[in-house]
């Protein structure tokens, strides 16, 4: 299964079009960003401990939203 930064890596733009695109970019250059899990506490613990670059939770929320979804399409 496709970690959740695989995913969100999909999403990375030279010019960010919104704040998914902001935090993929981000999430990129975040060199300690764990990039092997899709577990959504760790990634939510990790974020609202490191994640200063993003603007709310809730980008991250909506980005996990469109990973479960993807998720749940190839079951």
């Amino acid at each position: 299964m496709k970690s959740f930064y695989h995913f969100l890596l999909k999403f990375r733009h030279p010019k960010p079009k919104d704040d998914i695109s902001q935090f993929a970019n981000d999430a990129y250059l975040d060199h300690s960003f764990p990039r092997n899990t899709n577990n959504y506490e760790e990634l939510s613990t990790y974020l609202e401990m490191n994640g200063h670059y993003l603007k709310s939770m809730s980008v991250f929320d909506q980005a996990w939203e469109g990973y479960e979804s993807e998720i749940l399409k190839r079951i």
